[in-house]
């Protein structure tokens, strides 16, 4: 009711103290929070111009670093159009490789033969999906899991011993290692889930130095006879079972984990956004506080978004492992894909199928990356480099919208 019909000041106001002036203030949020959720909050669009950034500057990279486009630069006053096509043929050359090696090769006789690059590609795509999934969920409930490291090495590490260790039957040594793995990725981020909610340990670094503790602790077994192979002086295990191995599909690049790993995105897709626990997680991402007054059990909510991370992320070093026999594994099968796999979340903005397209736009630069490099002699750490940007301009929205000249979003702050 207005002041002039009560005649009385508002509580908690001054005499004469405008009442609009009395506003409630909103409890700071924690910064690592708000900047997840401007990242995840962000459109689609600024995914697509994040990479196309990255790719012009990749672009530049390639070009300044060419032999002939520095040889051609000597003279550039002189003869300038050699040196615009010797970039030219410089950048077309080497994205040209990257997609005949990544998608599709055009110079192949048949469409299957063309195809092949598109299905390797798929293969290096499926841990980074799986891993990405499981990133993606923690970063949903509000949580930085930067553990995908350790927890690949791991559940490769229990579905490797399994693989090979466990006399098991027929389908059954598969599933067995499969599950073994799930359980050891999820158990593995079950440490920093119940340090963070009954501490309040921070589960940035519990993670990351369980990352050390993991990699350290697997290369201590692959130098005694729990996992290292009999006989053997080095710090590999035994080859996994035959029966242990995910089969190839139709005689394809292309094994069981890719079409397990689409189910694993529809079962992430149906646990965010239609059952009541991806409904508690979301609500403790979006405000713990706000959960915690509605009923919601925080400190539970925490601990499980952690096991159901680190289940998918095991998914991913289970794949690593079992999807080989000629040799065991050695402490090296993460190969990237642990720190790879937040890029992947991130690029799909945490959601089940951006993360599936991401990860597969990543697949396709890792092994386009190879043909790329063979092709044109461009350093494959070009490749990383291009990712390395993506995740720059993916956690800095305003960067890119300045760059484009987009509208900041309605209701953010200058």
């Amino acid at each position: 009711m207005p002041v002039a019909e009560t005649g009385r000041e508002p509580q908690g106001l001054e005499p004469g103290q405008d009442p609009q002036q009395q506003r409630p203030e909103r409890p700071a949020e924690h910064g690592a929070r708000r900047v997840l959720r401007e990242i995840l909050s962000g459109s689609a669009l600024l995914s697509v111009l994040a990479v196309v950034v990255s790719l012009v500057i990749g672009a530049i990279l390639i070009a300044v670093t060419n032999p002939a486009v520095i040889q051609a630069s000597g003279y550039f006053f002189a003869r300038p159009g050699d040196t615009v096509s010797a970039v030219l043929n410089a950048v077309g050359g080497a994205y040209g490789s990257l997609f005949r090696g990544g998608l599709i090769d055009f110079s192949a006789v048949g469409f299957w033969a063309g195809i092949q690059p598109l299905l390797r590609s798929l293969g290096f795509a499926t841990p980074l999906i799986a891993a990405g999934l499981g990133i993606a969920i923690g970063f949903r409930a509000g949580l930085f899991n930067i553990g995908g490291q350790g927890q690949i090495l791991i559940g490769g590490a229990v579905a490797g011993w399994i693989g090979f260790s466990l006399p098991l039957p027929g389908p059954l040594h598969l599933i067995a290692a499969l599950v073994g793995g799930l359980l050891g990725g999820a158990l593995w981020a079950a440490i920093p889930g119940v340090l963070k909610a009954r501490t309040g340990a921070h589960e940035v670094i519990v993670t990351i130095m369980l990352n050390y503790i993991a990699f350290y602790l697997l290369d201590y077994f692959l130098n005694t006879p729990v996992l290292q192979a009999p006989g053997s002086n080095t710090p590999v295990s035994a080859p996994t079972a035959p029966d242990a191995v995910l089969p190839q599909l139709f005689g394809s690049p292309v094994n069981l984990g890719f079409p397990l790993v689409v189910l694993l995105v529809l079962a992430a897709a149906y646990l965010l956004d239609r059952s009541s626990l991806g409904f508690k997680l979301r609500a403790v991402g979006e405000n713990a506080s706000a959960a915690r007054t509605a009923g919601i059990d925080v400190k539970r909510m925490t601990i499980a978004a952690m096991v159901i991370s680190g289940v998918f992320v095991g998914f991913a070093g289970a794949y690593q492992v079992l999807g080989q026999t000629t040799s065991g594994f050695s402490t090296a099968f993460d190969a990237g894909i642990g720190f790879n796999a937040i890029t992947v979340a991130l690029l799909g903005r945490s959601k089940p199928w951006g993360v599936f397209w991401a990860g597969l736009l990543f697949g396709v630069f890792q092994n386009g990356g190879y043909t790329m490099q063979a092709a044109n002699a461009v350093d494959l750490n070009v490749v990383s480099v291009v990712q390395s940007l993506i995740v720059l301009f993916i956690a800095a929205p305003p960067l890119v919208r300045a760059i484009f000249r987009l509208p900041a979003p309605k209701g953010a702050r200058a």
